[in-house]
């Protein structure tokens, strides 16, 4: 199991927001990239960062940081969303070292889209699906839209992307544990690699998802249960290293 420290960006900072809300914004640093050596140092494998102020608006908002991170850690596996909606922007990111562009609103509101990236950079491309209730939300969460879930991750399975990231933003922020049954349902239904987020907030979460990693989860990203200290990054790896 794949365990994925998240690193979301917002004015240049280290934030998490709960469920979403851009107005719920808690700042955990002033150095993303301190950050991110913090969780290197911790045994991280790949990191996860988020453009927040792309994914509401659009575009490279925070280039400078995700850019700084990448050459910090050029051998490192790092995936970044937030707002890639052109190829440019998508090229732009792997250009700077990043391994994986990952499209959210995008993928949803121009399937088309994600095939096109696919073509170009195959192997490269992670579609983000953000879900409440089986629907898939976009904008930075902000609208609902009437796609189910599983529909769209199978269309995007043949286009070939790499990985769908399923998150349940109802859990997102919470520390209330990881929707498991709704991220094993989409896993069992592709056959892509499936990672999990939202709602991880002690061992025992990473201990759920293990025992389902053989139905296709094969990572997981972990957020604010990092930052408030409810989960030991170090800890919850030893654990994925002896028993996932």
């Amino acid at each position: 199991m794949l365990l994925i420290p998240a690193i979301d960006i917002k004015d240049g900072r280290c934030v998490r927001l709960r469920q979403g809300r851009m107005d719920d914004a808690t700042v955990f640093s002033e150095d993303p990239v301190a950050m991110a050596a913090q969780w290197v140092e911790a045994g991280a494998r790949r990191l996860h960062l988020v453009d927040l102020d792309g994914a509401l608006a659009g575009g490279r908002r925070n280039a400078k940081v995700v850019e700084a991170i990448a050459r910090a850690f050029p051998e490192l596996p790092i995936q970044v969303g937030g707002g890639v909606r052109d190829e440019e922007t998508a090229q732009s990111y792997l250009d700077a070292g990043v391994q994986y562009v990952i499209i959210g609103t995008k993928a949803v509101a121009t399937p088309h889209f994600v095939n096109d990236l696919c073509l170009d950079f195959p192997g490269h491309i992670i579609v983000g699906l953000d879900a409440r209730d089986g629907k898939v939300a976009i904008d930075g969460w902000s609208k609902l839209s009437n796609h189910d879930v599983i529909d769209l991750a199978k269309r995007f399975e043949d286009d070939g992307v790499a990985a769908i990231i399923y998150t349940d933003i109802s859990r997102d922020g919470m520390l209330s544990g990881p929707n498991v049954d709704a991220t094993v349902r989409l896993a069992q239904a592709v056959n892509v690699p499936v990672i999990a987020s939202g709602g991880v907030g002690k061992l025992a979460d990473i201990e759920a998802l293990c025992a389902v990693e053989e139905e296709g989860v094969s990572g997981v990203i972990i957020g604010r249960a990092l930052y408030e200290g409810t989960l030991d990054f170090a800890a919850a790896q030893k654990f994925s290293d002896e028993f996932c």
